[in-house]
Formats: structure tokens, C-alpha cells, sequence
């Protein structure tokens, strides 16, 4: 009997011959695959997905390339995330706190927080937007949707909450069905491509809300968290990757997807058209898409977006200010004495969220807005972050030759960017 290499889990076990590949293929990706997809399906949140049809709608292909220079960027970022919690076995915030003292654990708190919050704000918006498609109040949606993420934590099972991410989030392969109802011109996408108008200040504003949309700092601390949670060992190391690859060009698909929709639609009719709700979106949609692919598919892929979302930023939330403060913090035990601080904080993110936006009024500004804090804020996520990944691994475990170098400049870019950005942002040019 031969054995075969896996990697592994606490949950596979090595075995031998074929037997051992028929395990593999049934259950060693499972086991492994899961914490880059569902990041990455949340990574299309609500906010990302209302950022995108806003950016279609106004600047039509021109919006396409940004989405596709951000895909390695992704990747980049969040493949340090999954050496870190494999090769340490620390969450994100808990590593801060280690290297560099509690006043950068503070600060990566703040920053937390703040994202967490922003993005929590954002699925509920979008919840409420969908219900509203349907004729169901948000008084009614939001409520319901708060007691269903709750009640999913109360499982006692990271795999089994994973598991249940994924499947809510394929509802976002809705809005492929939707981009190919559309019938985007070839000519125009090509013609799109080739125009960047960077001298445009509300073109770099939206390109903003975008980088904002996809490198969000909840998905740094969600994904070293999850790896952790999961306790993938390092011979999986290289399947995790597999896995964040995976979701990167999955997310970013379907990012372009919505852009196109928008701009072969509403931005090809209506130039410049600026969108006020989540029913304003569905709306201009309908007459080219029909009831279809203006209100079913839009509503399903939306809805999706926003629960898988709102599940990995509250785990975020909850998981990094556990880290900071010190609390025991898994997903793996139920509620108890010594977990009680890491489950309440998870059901207060969302009962803040919900409470905010049954008052908030205008949800497609205030998810650009929430998109634009995110890009405001990664010059400190991204930059700890690197560092991390310079001082915290072993040297057999840290980037090196082009790879590092490459990694490096996709980071300091993005991360110039957003302090470029501030003055605009804050309105003091």
C-alpha cells in the first residue's frame, strides 16, 4: 500500500491507493477550499455591486479595465492573509497586537470597525432595497434577515456557517445570466477598454469607491481568521491559494458583469445617468432586461451579496476586536461563559447595522460613500499588513524574488492611491 500526499486538515486523514483519491476528491477540497471563495463572494457585497452599476451606469466600459487591473492586486492581498494564519495560527489583530504593541492593535481595531460597520450598513441597504423590489417593507426584511444571521452563528460549526456562505452567495452568478441578456457590444467594450479619463475628478472619485470595493481591510482579518478556524495545516497551503485564486477572478467576473450589464443597458442610453436607490437600479434595468433580468435576477444576486457579506464582515468584526481585547473567539463551540464576549459582539455589529439603515434614507450614495472610506483606509490596513508578512513568518515562508517585489508595488500603488484620494474625498480640493 502506497501512500499518497494530501494536504491536510485535523479533519483528513492520510490514507492510501485509490481509496485515498477517491477521499480526496470528495472530501479533501471541501475540507480545504472555502475561506478564499466565500471572502470573495462577500468581497461583491452590496456596496461593491451598487458601487458597480453606478459606475457602469455613468461611465459605461470605461469602468471594465479598472475591475480587471484590480483582480491580481486581490489576490496578492489576500494570499498573505492565508500564510499568515496557517504558518502562525493567529488571527490578524492577535499577530498586530503581538508585533507591534496595543497601540497598532487600536489603531487595526479602528479601522475594523469602521469597515465592518460600513459594510454591515451596506447589506442591510441592500436586503432592504431587495425586499422593496417585492413589495416587502424593510420594517419586515431587515428584521428577518438580523435573526437569520444570528441564528446562524448559534451552529456551532465554522464549516457548516462556510458551507451555508456559499451557497447563499451563488445567487450572485445571477448577474452573469443578467450581463448576457444585456448583449454588450464587442466594439464598444473594446473601445471601452482603451479609455482611462484619470484627468476626470468623478471618474477617480468612482475609481475609488471601486479599489474601496475590492480590497475591503474586513476581508484581511476574515480570511486569516477563517484559516485559523478552520485549521488548515501547511501542507494545504498551496490548495488555500488555489482557493483565493479561485475567488479572485470569480468576484472580479462578477463585478465586470455588473458594469456591462449597466453600461450595454441604462449607460449606453442614458450617459451619465445617476442612480438614487437600489429599486432606481432594478427600474432602469427592467425595460431592456425585462422583469426577468431586471427585478428577479438582479434582485437574487443582490440578496445573495448582501447576506454572504453581512456574515463575513460581522465575523470579521467579532473575531478581530476578540483578538485585540482577548477574548476566546470560534465558531466551533456554541455561546457559553468563555465565548460570550465574541458572540455578543457578533450579534451587536448587526443589530447596529439593522437600526441604521431602518432610519437611513438615501442608500446608493451612502454605499459609494462606505466604498470610498474602505479605499481611505487601506494605506494603514495594507501597509501593517506587509509588515506582518516581513517580520511575523519564518523566512522559508515569506515572499521572496519577483514575487515579493511585485506584491510590494501592487500594495504601495493601491496604497498611494487612497492617501491621494483624501483631500478629494474630504472635500478640501
Amino acid at each position: 500500500m502506497t501512500e499518497t500526499s494530501t494536504p491536510a486538515t485535523d479533519a483528513v486523514d492520510a490514507s492510501s491507493g485509490s481509496a485515498s483519491r477517491r477521499r480526496w476528491l470528495g472530501r479533501g477540497l471541501l475540507a480545504i477550499w472555502g475561506p478564499g471563495l466565500v471572502v470573495m463572494l462577500a468581497d461583491t457585497d452590496a456596496g461593491s455591486l451598487i458601487t458597480a452599476s453606478q459606475s457602469g451606469a455613468q461611465w459605461g466600459y470605461r469602468m471594465v479595465l479598472p475591475q480587471l487591473i484590480l483582480m491580481p492586486v486581490l489576490y496578492v492581498v489576500q494570499e498573505m492573509t492565508v500564510r499568515l494564519g496557517i504558518v502562525t495560527g493567529k488571527g490578524h489583530a492577535a499577530l498586530i497586537r503581538e508585533r507591534f504593541g496595543r497601540f497598532w492593535a487600536w489603531v487595526s481595531a479602528f479601522t475594523l470597525f469602521a469597515s465592518a460597520i460600513g459594510a454591515l450598513l451596506t447589506e442591510f441597504a441592500g436586503v432592504a432595497g431587495v425586499g422593496e423590489l417585492f413589495g416587502v417593507s424593510r420594517r419586515v426584511s431587515i428584521p428577518v434577515a438580523t435573526a437569520a444571521l444570528l441564528a446562524l452563528a448559534l451552529t456551532g460549526s465554522y464549516r457548516r456557517v462556510e458551507r451555508i456562505g456559499l451557497i447563499v452567495g451563488a445567487a450572485e452568478l445571477a448577474f452573469l445570466a443578467a450581463m448576457v441578456m444585456a448583449r454588450p457590444e464587442p466594439k464598444a467594450l473594446v473601445e471601452g477598454l482603451k479609455s482611462l479619463p484619470l484627468g476626470d475628478s468623478s471618474y477617480l472619485l468612482l475609481i475609488a469607491a471601486n479599489v474601496g470595493a475590492v480590497i475591503m481591510p474586513w476581508m484581511i482579518f476574515y480570511q486569516q481568521g477563517a484559516v485559523v478556524d478552520k485549521r488548515l495545516s501547511k501542507a494545504a497551503i498551496r490548495q488555500a491559494r488555489a482557493d483565493t485564486a479561485a475567488g479572485a477572478v470569480l468576484t472580479q467576473l462578477i463585478m465586470i458583469a455588473v458594469v456591462v450589464t449597466m453600461a450595454g443597458t441604462l449607460g449606453k442610453h442614458h450617459d451619465g445617468a445617476a442612480l438614487q436607490t437600489v429599486g432606481q437600479i432594478a427600474g432602469a434595468l427592467t425595460p431592456y432586461l425585462g422583469h426577468v433580468g431586471g427585478t428577479v435576477l438582479f434582485g437574487l444576486g443582490m440578496l445573495g451579496a448582501a447576506l454572504v457579506a453581512a456574515i463575513v464582515a460581522s465575523l470579521a468584526g467579532a473575531w478581530g476586536l476578540s483578538e485585540v481585547f482577548g477574548w476566546r473567539h470560534t465558531l466551533n463551540e456554541r455561546p457559553g461563559r468563555k465565548t460570550a464576549k465574541f458572540y455578543l459582539t457578533y450579534a451587536h455589529a448587526h443589530v447596529v447595522g439593522a437600526v441604521l439603515v431602518l432610519a437611513s434614507v438615501d442608500l446608493v450614495n451612502l454605499a459609494v460613500d462606505v466604498e470610498v472610506m474602505n479605499a481611505l483606509l487601506l494605506p494603514v490596513v495594507l501597509g501593517l499588513l506587509l509588515a506582518l508578512e516581513a517580520r511575523a513568518l519564518p523566512e522559508q515562508w515569506r515572499m521572496r524574488g519577483p514575487h515579493k517585489y511585485v506584491a510590494r508595488a501592487l500594495c504601495l500603488v493601491v496604497m498611494a492611491f487612497g492617501l491621494y484620494m483624501v483631500p478629494q474625498a474630504l472635500g478640501w480640493t
